[in-house]
């Protein structure tokens, strides 16, 4: 299956980012009867925005209006394209991703912490963000960290069993190098999952941006790290573990006596593209 998809992750993160309901100019009072004495009275109260604009307008002032409409364009540009790496990241790791080292016994090969093995994520996402200004590539460093590092954490903490179930008893003295059956993704836990939980992940970029006084980069945060968690669980599901090679010896194997016997001490390896 491929990677999470981009649109999906895009509109989840402008979903939670509408429901925000963040108001452009912020807290906004007005001066009094002398403001509105200075406008034409067509720009008072204009059209407003649609709904699915990011950010809603204080009021139905043009330049409130207009204002918003800005500064969602900018913002729904930017969610586009770091959602695009984000995936584009995700699609380069699981094409490079390897696993080594699965212990086989019989049937059943263990897949430890540390077996898979993968380019850090961080750099993929960055290489495909965002950063055109010093504002973009801030946030783009800070979302690509994030989220690339709570993926190793969550990488190196694989583990589950792999299927051979013609490993139980197998007539010769070494089994041939023989593919695992297909798993979901899904079905191996990592301890480090827990870092891509969204409160964990959007406080992790918050604290890599630094920067607590940047207008509404917290609840940008917040909405990429809840859809990246959406996303990241149907990216689970829809993923397999394959084609993992497994062989090993039969020390059981005397024939005519004993002429099957299960596999002991095997080893199974994943070449690039074992998880996709």
């Amino acid at each position: 299956m491929p990677a999470p998809q981009a649109k999906l992750l895009a509109q989840l993160t402008k979903t939670n980012l509408i429901a925000k309901n963040i108001k452009i100019p912020m807290n906004w009072q007005s001066p009094g009867p002398q403001y509105e004495a200075a406008f034409a009275p067509e720009d008072l109260v204009v059209t407003p925005n649609p709904p699915t604009c990011l950010f809603r307008e204080a009021t139905q002032h043009r330049m409130h209006v207009d204002a918003a409409k800005k500064m969602s364009d900018d913002y729904e540009a930017y969610i586009d394209a770091i959602c695009g790496a984000i995936c584009g990241g995700i699609d380069q790791w699981m094409k490079t991703a390897m696993i080594a080292g699965v212990m086989i016994n019989g049937p059943v090969g263990m897949l430890a912490p540390g077996n898979v093995i993968g380019s850090p994520l961080a750099s993929l996402i960055l290489g495909q963000a965002p950063k055109s200004s010093a504002q973009e590539l801030k946030y783009s460093n800070a979302i690509a960290s994030a989220i690339g590092s709570a993926w190793q954490s969550w990488q190196l903490g694989l583990s589950g069993v792999l299927s051979y179930p013609a490993f139980a008893a197998f007539p010769g003295p070494v089994a041939p190098p023989t593919p695992s059956i297909p798993m979901p993704l899904i079905a191996f836990a990592s301890g480090g999952e827990a870092l891509l939980a969204a409160a964990p992940l959007s406080a992790q970029m918050v604290a890599n941006f630094a920067d607590p006084a940047a207008p509404h980069a917290n609840e940008i945060f917040d909405a990429l790290a809840n859809a990246f968690a959406t996303v990241f669980q149907t990216f689970k599901l829809s993923t397999l573990v394959q084609n993992v090679l497994g062989t090993g010896p039969i020390p059981t194997f005397a024939p005519p006596i004993i002429p099957v016997g299960p596999v002991l001490g095997g080893v199974g390896t994943g070449a690039p593209g074992c998880i996709a």
